[in-house]
């Protein structure tokens, strides 16, 4: 036999097995039962039941990460128990590694996989039980047979005592609330659920159901929220002219204090204060946030960066375009409620005069690029430290403006022709639709060029993979306007920290790069306890007097030992930016407004 014919061999060999397996997936058949027997202590109880097995052996895997919360959270840890049976008898369940265990399965046809989760971990992207709720986020509690991804499952809920409703994007079962159909893994995946007591109600917008779970209790007004929700939803899928759901789940936390979104394919949920519905600031903020998390069921969730689907489970997926999925839904979320006029163009401007502020007054903006800090969102973004804001930037908010660029740039070129709407409605049709494929750096940057009708090397080089400062006036002047900075004319001296709120001593939590405090000396953690031998109790007004280049003795307790640090005191060189009208606005930059900020 020659290496030819033995080459054929082996792989028609492993054709057939390939074949065999590839099929034995598609021929299971999985259900899941999660019941709660210790719902106060956090606990979830599930059972994982394979039939018509029809191979060897069988990995079983979880989920290392959750899509959309780029950060390896190692879910395997709240795993207590884990055992396997099949035909009455335990099976020998061996982990191999982190997040799989194998078992030899050869003349099984149906196994049982029971296990114990603990479940406490208060956010939209992991999982949460007591007494009062479950909610349930998909990747961190099941365990799935690793080369079934691509296999249809049954969840059958049994409810704690008092819970009777379930919200999730997950089909019913003949009707039936407490049983959830899931057509693959990727879908259960991005399919959280929400068991409990919330309070549904619902409203349709775009020829799509919408439902909204509220959990926790509120200040909200059903009402309203019925009348601008839809609104919202109206004018983004206007964008993209279609909405794909068949139904759409808000799934809402509410909480003392509450923040933050995650999307999914076909439902969100929302992390919300339950006072903060009273005022108008935090209505609007809450309609920004539903904004948000809505715009990703086409950007990022179907438009998105090749990286970013299939996706892997068990390790990193990296990609250098966050900037695009995140930050452009940042853009959106507020330009999205400016147009349904729940925003008034003032309220807007102010909006976005705050999202500058806050990315000129990082100085992390000097030393990260924002397609790096896409990149690194697995090591740096979720894993901040007292140095983070010295040394990265948010891919959120850069991104954002960088949009808001983009945006004003082809609107501009193209005397309100165009604008950022047509270049992410064409990659939606032309990527997701039609090439049903991510799209990589290149492809992006050529579909904004074809809408502005012109070449952006340069731009990219400046704002995307560079660290030029951002030339904002050039940009709002489109539209007619500009920035003003409040503390322009600003002599005040700072130290440059920031301190622990809410405790007795004053200890250091920050030090910001270049300031008085970074070029001395003092560092995080050290006890301020006297400034020129005065004791303190609050450094609010002890620099009152003091100048620029003026020297001072700080004294600080580190590690036990007590250090007297001399200080040369530095300009404040904060900004605080506001955006003002231009003097004689042309009617070209009127266009531009108009279109930009949807004035009528």
């Amino acid at each position: 036999m020659n290496k030819i014919q033995l080459t054929i061999i082996l792989s028609l060999i492993f054709f057939f097995m390939g074949t065999s397996i590839s099929n034995a997936a598609v021929n299971a058949h999985i259900t899941y039962t999660v019941t709660f027997p210790e719902a106060q202590a956090h606990y979830a109880d599930i059972e994982l039941n394979i039939s018509e097995l029809d191979q060897p052996t069988l990995d079983l895997k979880m989920p290392v990460w959750t899509p959309g919360s780029y950060l390896v959270r190692e879910f395997t840890r709240n795993i207590e128990t884990i055992s396997a049976a099949a035909n009455g008898k335990e099976l020998y369940l061996q982990k191999v590694r982190k997040n799989i265990w194998h078992l030899n399965t050869a003349g099984l046809s149906t196994i049982i996989i029971k296990y114990r989760v603990y479940a406490f971990e208060i956010s939209v992207r992991t999982s949460f039980i007591d007494d009062s709720h479950a909610f349930l986020s998909s990747p961190d509690m099941f365990i799935y047979p690793a080369n079934m991804l691509h296999s249809p499952s049954t969840i059958h809920i049994i409810p704690y005592k008092g819970w009777t409703t379930v919200s999730s994007s997950l089909e019913k079962v003949n009707g039936d609330t407490f049983t959830r159909y899931s057509p693959d893994y990727d879908i259960l995946f991005d399919s959280p659920i929400e068991i409990g007591t919330q309070d549904v109600f619902g409203f349709t917008a775009s020829g799509v159901n919408y439902e909204v779970a509220m959990v926790g209790g509120g200040k909200y007004d059903k009402e309203r929220l019925k009348k601008d929700l839809p609104k919202i939803v109206e004018e983004e899928t206007a964008i993209f002219g279609e909405n794909p759901n068949k139904h759409y789940t808000f799934i809402v936390h509410n909480a003392l204090k509450g923040g933050g979104g995650l999307e999914h394919l076909s439902s969100t949920t929302l992390g919300a204060s339950r006072d903060a519905y009273a005022t108008e600031a935090g209505y609007q903020n809450f309609l920004a946030l539903a904004a948000h998390e809505h715009f990703h069921l086409w950007n990022v969730k179907r438009l998105r960066p090749i990286a970013l689907g299939p996706f892997d489970y068990d390790n990193e997926n990296y990609t250098t375009n966050l900037w695009i999925a995140e930050g452009f839904t940042a853009y959106y979320q507020d330009i999205i409620v400016r147009r349904t006029q729940l925003y008034s163009p003032e309220n807007y401007l102010g909006s976005l005069a705050e999202n500058i502020n806050q990315q000129e007054n990082l100085p992390g903006t000097r030393v990260q690029a924002l397609s790096e800090s896409s990149f690194d969102a697995w090591i740096k973004a979720y894993r901040p430290n007292e140095n983070s804001a010295n040394s990265t930037i948010s891919y959120y908010t850069k991104g954002a403006l960088v949009g808001m660029f983009m945006d004003l740039e082809i609107i501009n070129d193209t005397k309100g022709k165009n604008s950022l709407d047509d270049v992410m409605k064409y990659m939606y049709n032309e990527y997701y639709k039609v090439k049903k494929r991510g799209y990589t750096d290149a492809e992006f940057k050529q579909a904004v060029e074809k809408f502005a009708g012109k070449n952006l090397d340069d731009f990219y080089a400046k704002y995307i993979n560079g660290l030029t400062p951002m030339d904002y006036d050039g940009y709002l002047s489109y539209a007619g306007y500009k920035l003003t900075n409040a503390l322009a004319a600003n002599n005040d001296p700072a130290l440059g920290i920031t301190t622990v709120a809410g405790i007795s001593k004053i200890i250091v939590s920050s030090v910001v790069r270049g300031g008085s405090a970074w070029v001395s000396g003092i560092n995080v953690n050290d006890e301020v306890t006297a400034i020129d031998g005065a004791a303190l109790t609050t450094t609010t007004g002890v620099l009152a007097g003091k100048k620029p280049g003026d020297k001072i003795l700080v004294t600080v307790i580190r590690d036990g030992l007590t250090l007297n640090i001399p200080v040369t005191l530095l300009k404040n060189n904060r900004v605080k930016y506001k955006i003002e009208e231009l003097p004689n606005v042309t009617s070209e930059q009127l266009v531009v407004r108009k279109k930009w900020l949807s004035i009528k």
